[in-house]
């Protein structure tokens, strides 16, 4: 008797940890797309080195941002990192944040196995939670691994030396990595919305491509708005307004306004639409 009650003491407990993270983790990590994704930030530092060796370096003096992180990128592994870490917050990042957030829901009721997790038995709650929470990490895995990725391209390919800012100061590789992370960190927080957006879409439809793809629209459409200054101050609460505000970390005298509210508003916006998907799912029939 006493085998057999543990034996069912054991069957109790797994049944009550269906589908845990370490469960949703290799279930999303096997997943085409996601190897695709990886292997996209695995490729970007190599494919820009290439690029950058049909280049020119001396095509001219520039003026805008854009430009002068360009003209920066050959001088080292710091600054291949920075340039790599602005033309990759602009979309790949952000694309990735969506698709890792708002595929899985939905990629369960395209393959009609969502109403079989619920019956497994696995709480709605519990199954978002488990989802996002997966999401988060590969978004999170995916954008440290490209800057990590990243300076040791760029060392390989450019050298060691330490950053140089398009003002032509120097920063030392300790003040930089530290400040490079708190960057990487920030950059991470104000993509949390637009993953967000793309978690809140894909509860409400079994197309994985109209959660992704939603998100990023709604991203594009914002970043046109926010270009127009006759929605001052209203645009300074848009998702991505202070989006670039992490540039302003990287120079010998960080300045954190900009930092600040870009998190404040990021954190705001995340809440409000990871809270509106879970209202949405409690409530909504599943029938795929």
């Amino acid at each position: 008797m006493s085998t057999e009650a543990s034996t069912a003491a054991y069957d109790i407990r797994e049944v009550r940890r269906p589908l845990s993270f370490r469960a949703e983790w290799r279930r999303q990590w096997g997943r085409r797309r996601t190897k695709v994704a990886f292997a996209l930030v695995g490729a970007l530092p190599l494919i820009l080195v290439i690029a950058f060796a049909f280049g020119d370096r001396s095509s001219g003096r520039r003026t805008s941002t854009t430009a002068r992180f360009i003209d920066l990128a050959q001088t080292g592994s710091a600054n291949f990192t920075l340039f790599t870490l602005f033309v990759s917050s602009q979309l790949l990042l952000i694309l990735l944040a969506a698709l890792f957030c708002g595929d899985s829901v939905p990629a369960e009721a395209s393959w009609s196995s969502l109403r079989y997790l619920l019956i497994a038995p696995v709480r709605r709650p519990r199954l978002l939670t488990g989802k996002l929470a997966v999401g988060l990490t590969l978004t999170a895995l995916a954008t440290v691994l490209l800057i990590a990725w990243a300076l040791l391209v760029g060392g390989l390919a450019y050298g060691w030396t330490p950053l140089t800012n398009p003002l032509g100061e120097d920063l030392g590789w300790g003040a930089y990595l530290v400040r490079l992370a708190v960057a990487v960190a920030y950059i991470y927080v104000t993509m949390l919305p637009i993953a967000a957006i793309a978690f809140w879409i894909g509860v409400r439809s079994d197309a994985p491509l109209a959660s992704v793809g939603g998100a990023v629209l709604v991203s594009i459409v914002l970043s046109i708005l926010d270009q127009i200054d006759a929605l001052d101050p209203w645009r300074n609460a848009f998702p991505g307004h202070y989006a670039n505000a992490w540039q302003d970390l990287i120079t010998p005298s960080p300045v954190w306004d900009d930092v600040v509210h870009g998190v404040l508003w990021a954190l705001v916006w995340t809440v409000l639409f990871i809270q509106l998907g879970y209202r949405r799912f409690r409530r909504s029939d599943i029938l795929s």
